[in-house]
């Protein structure tokens, strides 16, 4: 074992191919190290809640952040998209320094989030949101609407449909298709599972494969750590804002701590 100690159906997934990114992940994976996270420490009002956590993000690659409410997974990833001011540390991507720049510019750079709770633009419609998407841009969309609207067939039956009256699991979709629209180079999401049918958590993570598989690096903080350590190709577990142990998915998956931390299975 190579662990270090450190509802309704949403719509099927196809194999259209991103126009925003590179090769498929059939086609091998680079090696090449996207995301390089240092000693981050972020702080809120004197309280650590990230406390000298290092990390790297492969191209190509699902990694997971696992770990229980509170042990700082959702500050590690509002960090690396500017949303928070890391207290100390280094944040890397494509060999550039992320802690001085602001979302916006991290954006341009190629991160993009789809926040907890999905956070859609109610009083829009699912087109609009998608468009919002893309604010930053100003070249031809349609490709990519089209890209994302084969991924998510039942968020094209509804585009002019207002983003507030659509379930939960279509919501969660469309905000993953929001954040496709910038053209990222890694997307990041925080608990894209949260609240949602099994049968459609099941879908999500279907969708977290396919867009993996045409060659979206993908940065994922689960709590339902079954599905992330089953999808992800490395796992690390955080605990009270540090980061404790590392691994490959399965791996972490099969390791007695974790199974009995976040798996709920007892030790026989």
């Amino acid at each position: 074992m190579n662990v270090a100690s450190t509802g309704n159906t949403v719509g099927k997934v196809t194999s259209a191919g991103g126009p925003g990114f590179g090769n498929k992940r059939s086609e091998g994976l680079s090696g090449k190290i996207l995301l390089k996270v240092s000693d981050l420490k972020v702080s809120y009002g004197g309280i650590e809640a990230v406390r000298g956590i290092s990390f790297d993000v492969p191209e190509g690659e699902i990694v997971t952040l696992i770990g229980a409410n509170g042990a700082g997974k959702s500050s590690t990833l509002r960090s690396i998209v500017g949303l928070e001011k890391p207290a100390s540390g280094s944040i890397t991507f494509n060999g550039m320094e992320l802690t001085s720049m602001g979302t916006e510019q991290i954006v341009k750079n190629g991160i993009t989030l789809v926040p907890e709770g999905r956070r859609v633009f109610v009083n829009l419609s699912v087109y609009e949101n998608l468009r919002m998407g893309a604010y930053l841009r100003n070249d031809d969309l349609a490709k990519d609407l089209d890209w994302v609207y084969s991924l998510f067939p039942r968020l094209k039956e509804r585009h002019w449909q207002a983003a507030g009256t659509l379930s939960g699991g279509e919501q969660q979709m469309l905000a993953i298709a929001r954040a496709l629209m910038s053209r990222p180079q890694m997307i990041m999401m925080d608990e894209p599972s949260l609240g949602l049918a099994p049968i459609i958590v099941q879908e999500v993570f279907d969708i977290i494969r396919e867009i993996n598989h045409q060659g979206m690096t993908i940065l994922l903080v689960e709590q339902n750590a079954n599905m992330a350590l089953k999808a992800a190709d490395k796992g690390y577990v955080m605990e009270t804002g540090r980061i404790t142990l590392s691994g490959t998915g399965k791996d972490l998956a099969e390791n007695q701590e974790v199974k009995e931390a976040y798996l709920g299975k007892s030790r026989k």
